[in-house]
């Protein structure tokens, strides 16, 4: 199917689910699980199909196929009663979403890997809802490849996650940040960890970028995820499968469980985990060796999040992260750790992002990026930093990301800095040239700056880039001014709820004191 195709098959696909979730009495989250459901029924079937003639051909009455010749072929066994193409043609007089989860039980029957994975609870869908998406999906299976099933995935999770609001961003983070950091990183083999694997899309961009560089994902790396939500670890299985992917994922929570044994163990870590999460237990990490600079005084778990990263890594590891703004400045005990770090010399590279990236926060946010490779080496007294918050494609309103080319440019810019050869397939040659055009690395005012230790202790061990690029020049904002001033005022709204809420914490506080 050519590209034009498939895109337009899966714009399609998208609002034609959307109109029927509008049209029933189930949430976002109930109908998310019931889509991507389906979707893994299509992608399996159509596996199955591809080689299905190949291993019949071999059976006979005295030696059938069996479930084992399917799996030799790292194919899903589907029994005739768990396919699509039969499920579609049922009589109406069937228990149409009974027949579905007895589908999947069928599956998992075979298949025990994937047992608790598959979605249950399609009787919950009315039969004119239930055999509408089935419609929609049954024809999947002969008119596309395999590899078009993980770009459908992906975009239901995208859309879900944007419908789904903060509830969303907890298990889907945008491509385009997500694409920044792998190309920032350059996993091209090893043991990659993400300890707050969400849905498993690091891992997936992680694949591609091998693919990219005509290499084989499933050959080089080695995949480890944990994820505290139950129902958001599924997901993630199911996306790995859907890309051809397979890896070790775990419900656990991060903060006091250590199921991967994580300490010096992984070659890339990449995550975005919650940002300023309080009321964490400390007094159950004392001794913790993931933890290795110390636990933070302050009621927020942005630093335990940091020294995992960091103590995760083997001894030339490299990690990529989300973390807020406010890290980067952090006092007291948070900037003794932060010092410490920066002191280990495998800090490498800071990146500023804009406001509006990601579902659950609208504010920017920070990319950091771990390299201890560069330690003895004459890049272990520097860091990069660079401020691409003007860096941004508008999506709607409310909604920003990178398009091809600027990725690639920063992660040009990155290249440069390492000394390495550029990349220009997304067209990044324009930009390069404007910015860089001897070819080489040189400190650009509003974009780029190299600071050495020296200069990054006279600012408070900071790694808030803004404070070292200095200011880019102004670009004139032609956005309408009523649109920004409604932006702010929402932002000030959220804001203001959050303040009542710790003022109420506050209050509370004090009174039980009083009343002592």
């Amino acid at each position: 199917m050519k590209a034009t195709d498939l895109a337009r098959v899966r714009a399609t696909l998208w609002t034609a689910a959307d109109k029927r979730r509008a049209n029933s009495s189930l949430s976002v989250g109930q109908f998310r699980a019931a889509i991507l459901g389906l979707v893994f029924l299509a992608y399996a079937e159509n596996r199955f199909d591809e080689v299905s003639p190949e291993i019949e051909a071999k059976a006979s009455a005295r030696n059938p196929s069996t479930p084992a010749d399917y799996k030799a072929k790292s194919v899903l066994y589907l029994p005739e009663t768990s396919r699509l193409s039969y499920l579609v043609d049922l009589p109406e007089a069937v228990d149409l979403g009974k027949a579905v989860d007895e589908a999947i039980k069928g599956i998992e029957a075979d298949n025990p890997e994937l047992k608790d994975v598959l979605p249950r609870g399609y009787a919950r869908l009315d039969r004119a809802t239930l055999i509408e998406l089935l419609r929609l999906f049954a024809p999947l299976p002969e008119q596309l490849g395999g590899d078009a099933f993980g770009l459908i995935y992906e975009d239901f999770l995208s859309n879900f996650a944007a419908q789904e609001g903060k509830g969303g961003g907890e298990f889907f983070t945008p491509y385009s940040i997500v694409r920044l950091i792998v190309e920032i990183l350059e996993p091209f083999h090893g043991r990659v960890l993400d300890p707050a694997c969400g849905s498993g899309g690091m891992f997936v961009q992680c694949a591609k970028f091998v693919e990219r560089h005509h290499e084989d994902a499933t050959r080089r790396l080695s995949i480890f995820g944990t994820e505290k939500t139950e129902e958001t670890v599924p997901l993630a299985k199911m996306n790995l499968a859907l890309h051809g992917l397979s890896g070790d994922i775990r419900l656990a929570n991060t903060y006091y469980e250590d199921p991967h044994d994580v300490v010096g163990a992984f070659d890339f870590v990449m995550a975005n985990p919650p940002f300023n999460v309080d009321e964490v237990r400390k007094e159950q990490l004392a001794g913790d060796k993931r933890f290795p600079f110390g636990i933070p005084k302050p009621d927020n778990a942005n630093y335990l999040w940091i020294q995992e990263f960091y103590s995760a890594l083997a001894p030339k590891g490299r990690a990529g992260f989300v973390m807020a703004n406010s890290a980067g400045d952090a006092g007291h005990s948070e900037k003794e750790i932060r010092k410490q770090i920066i002191e280990s010399g495998a800090v490498d590279v800071m990146v500023a992002i804009g406001s509006n990236f990601f579902y659950t926060v609208t504010l920017p946010v920070t990319l950091w990026f771990f390299d201890k490779a560069k330690v003895g080496t004459p890049r272990e007294d520097q860091v990069l930093f660079i401020d691409a918050r003007h860096i941004y494609n508008q999506i709607d309103r409310a909604h920003r990301d990178f398009t091809p080319e600027q990725i690639e440019f920063l992660a040009n810019v990155v290249r440069l800095y390492r000394g390495k050869d550029v990349e220009t397939v997304a067209g990044s040659e324009v930009l390069l040239k404007e910015h860089f055009p001897d070819g080489w690395y040189v400190d650009v005012a509003g974009l780029c700056k190299v600071a050495t230790r020296a200069e990054i202790e006279t600012q408070g061990w900071s790694l808030n880039p803004g404070r070292y690029t200095g200011s880019a020049a102004v670009v004139e904002d032609d956005e309408d001014f009523a649109v920004k001033l409604e932006e702010l005022y929402e932002e000030f709204t959220k804001l203001s709820d959050e303040a009542d809420l710790l003022r109420s914490k506050v209050d509370a506080a004090v009174q039980g004191i009083l009343d002592v």
